[in-house]
């Protein structure tokens, strides 16, 4: 039987166009500061000042493709209106990047979802690396408009997963954040399936609480109303907790996705013994490898001795959270968006506190002074070389130095 046709409105590969718009991506995004250090192994010294940078951060190939594809799709309809169904990536300078080329960010509701009623079939839509809810999906299909689906491979796998824990009749046990929009996407797929289910943990600590309720120690009432928000329609703990696959949004802390993982396992052993879970348990590691790469880089970076750590991506970027959060443990960590986080004149630096949700604050005196310095740098998977470049320019002036 030959492959179904696929329809000519729909494109997953871009449209040949690499070479046309190579030079318009390095000139927005790349950095000679970076080079240098690359250069260097990875180090750059200005008097009493020394750069570390991580030896893996910034652009990973999903992020490079998905911008890059949104560059191709600007070139091959010059004329069209675009339309980006919410953030291509959790970067601000690259959605700004993308919004001055006239491309239309379409803003997520209150509930995640996107009104594609202004959607006209003659448009085309540019789905983001992070996908798009099967509901989503079909709704833009059914204008009829052109697709273009930036949608990271490893996002993809996971999907793959999960739709096999749903097909067999497992729930989908995500390790994620309810209300991002690769989790969302990704459980979206279970329901495909008739009585599929999904239940999403944030950290360990909602794990543990899974787990009380798996060996007797919650009540349904409790644990519903915690839970409500990150479960499947119509979702009885007392049924979908008999057979879990865990599974996690690609970006979350590594380490923490395989101690979940392990963790409920025991408790389905401790309740229903070592052959139950070898039927009804299963896990696998989700996490993408570009996202173990910059967290492995950062614990190796961490073996050095680091005066502070500053951490560059987008507030709402899981992955930087993440690389934070790992920095946060050994060395005082500064999670900033941008180099603007950074005022040299004011000797300040503003930024996400590691470890508590949407917390901003604001610290003086940051970079201890009358002493030399050593500075560990990294970016999230989504942050551009020239952002990291405009970082250290930052931190070199708050000592007076320049590049």
């Amino acid at each position: 039987m030959s492959a179904p046709e696929v329809p000519a409105t729909y494109f997953r590969k871009g449209f040949g166009l690499k070479a046309d718009v190579v030079g318009e991506l390095s000139a927005d995004y790349n950095g000679l500061v970076v080079d240098t250090l690359r250069e260097h192994d990875y180090t750059l010294v200005v008097d009493d000042v020394t750069i570390r940078l991580a030896k893996e951060f910034g652009f990973c190939y999903g992020v490079e493709r998905a911008v890059e594809y949104a560059y191709q799709t600007r070139r091959k309809f010059p004329d069209r209106r675009l339309l980006l169904v919410g953030e291509i990536i959790h970067n601000p300078h690259v959605n700004d990047k993308l919004r001055g080329m006239g491309i239309e960010i379409l803003p997520l509701r209150g509930d995640g979802t996107v009104d594609f009623g202004s959607i006209l079939p003659e448009d085309v839509v540019i789905l983001p690396a992070f996908g798009v809810t099967i509901a989503a999906f079909e709704a833009l299909r059914a204008i009829g408009c052109v697709l273009v689906d930036t949608t990271c491979g490893s996002v993809l796998n996971v999907w793959k997963r999960v739709d096999a824990y749903a097909r067999d009749g497992f729930t989908a046990l995500i390790h994620g954040k309810y209300y991002h929009e690769e989790t969302r996407a990704t459980a979206s797929q279970v329901m495909k399936y008739p009585g599929g289910s999904y239940l999403i943990v944030r950290d360990m600590s909602e794990a543990h609480e899974v787990c009380d309720y798996i060996e007797g120690r919650a009540d349904r009432e409790t644990f519903m109303a915690k839970f409500g928000k990150a479960a499947s329609p119509g979702f009885d703990p007392d049924v979908h907790l008999q057979r879990i696959g865990v599974a996690n949004q690609t970006t979350m802390l590594a380490k923490e996705s395989l101690a979940i993982g392990e963790e409920v396992g025991r408790a389905m052993e401790r309740v229903h013994g070592a052959e139950a879970r070898a039927l009804h348990f299963r896990t696998f590691d989700t996490i993408c490898s570009a996202t173990q790469e910059r967290q492995d880089a950062v614990i190796d970076l961490l073996q050095e001795p680091l005066d502070v750590m500053v951490v560059i991506g987008g507030y709402n970027s899981s992955n930087t959270i993440s690389l934070a959060a790992l920095c946060a443990e050994k060395v005082p960590t500064y999670h900033i968006e941008d180099a603007h986080g950074i005022d040299p004149d004011e000797g300040t630096v503003h930024y996400r506190v590691a470890g508590v949700k949407h917390v901003e604050a604001t610290q003086s005196g940051w970079l201890p002074e009358g002493r030399p310095v050593r500075v560990g740098v990294t970016a999230g998977a989504s942050t551009p070389n020239n952002k990291i470049g405009e970082t250290v320019g930052r931190i070199l002036a708050t000592r007076g130095l320049t590049l």
